[in-house]
């Protein structure tokens, strides 16, 4: 089956690229995800001994990593982060490593801007030893909607697709399972962040390079166009002038298969009927 060309990787590490200079200005979103990722990881009872990073446009995962006396491999889909981690510029989609190299991976704010997602979840799967761990976080399904009606009103009669399409939570369930992961969790949260005009929320994106990297991109808006787009977000606001923009991050986990693992019961295995079970007891 061919992989749809959603989304052009060189303009992706491009747009990354262009955000390392100032990305600690606008690195709240990374920053919200790898605190949770972290802590997730700490709710985990087993160490870990080698780690993958995807995703450092800074060092709070490797640090973290580090510190609790795993060996860290940084990669990045942009070329100046992966350098600056010390580590190499990657696809998700085709990982350079072998199979069973890491115990642990970590991938953080990156996998919605991937054309064949379920590829990459397989690819990750395979890296991992038995029980080995991956943790996901990246933006989904229900972000941005104020931004997206703004786009949707300069655009008029004839909208162009200006967003990415984004995951949903149960989706990215059925892609844990359907890789292979065991015991695989999906979950959300949601994120408001407050704006004074449409040029902040565009400002924030471009600084976390997350502006869009489309195959396919639409037309630039014109200036009246542009001018159209801020005036419906200025609607949204509040009565203090500003507008809350959600972000809505997906969280994934999964484990590589183990005969160690807790399975399932043996159909047919039970020794006691469910009716029998719910029988009330004789007080």
């Amino acid at each position: 089956m061919s992989v749809p060309n959603i989304f052009n990787p060189h303009l992706r590490a491009r747009r990354r690229d262009r955000a390392a200079a100032s990305f600690h200005e606008h690195d709240f979103l990374y920053g919200a995800m790898a605190q949770d990722i972290l802590d997730r990881l700490g709710d985990v009872t087993r160490a870990f001994s080698n780690a993958l990073v995807i995703g450092c446009p800074d060092r709070r995962l490797p640090d973290a990593l580090l510190a609790l006396g795993c060996a860290v491999t940084c990669t990045d889909p942009g070329a100046i982060w992966a350098r600056q981690a010390g580590g190499e510029q990657i696809r998700e989609e085709v990982l350079p490593y072998d199979a069973g190299s890491f115990d642990l991976i970590l991938c953080c704010g990156t996998l919605d801007a991937v054309n064949d997602l379920p590829g990459a979840l397989i690819g990750m799967n395979r890296l991992l030893t038995p029980d080995g761990l991956l943790l996901t976080a990246f933006i989904g399904a229900g972000s941005l909607p104020k931004l997206r009606a703004a786009l949707l009103a300069a655009d008029g009669d004839r909208p162009a697709q200006r967003l990415h399409p984004q995951v949903d939570v149960r989706a990215l369930g059925d892609l844990l399972a359907r890789a292979g992961f065991t015991m695989p969790v999906a979950d959300s949260e949601t994120l408001d962040v407050r704006y004074g005009s449409l040029f902040g929320l565009l400002a924030d994106l471009r600084g976390m390079g997350a502006a869009q990297c489309l195959a396919s991109p639409p037309p630039p808006l014109t200036r009246e166009a542009l001018a159209r787009a801020a005036d419906r977000f200025a609607q949204e606001a509040d009565s203090d002038g500003r507008v809350t923009e959600r972000f809505v991050i997906l969280h994934g986990s999964g484990w590589h298969p183990s005969d160690a693992q807790p399975r399932p019961a043996r159909r047919g295995s039970a020794t006691m009927s469910l009716a029998e079970a719910l029988r009330p007891k004789d007080s």
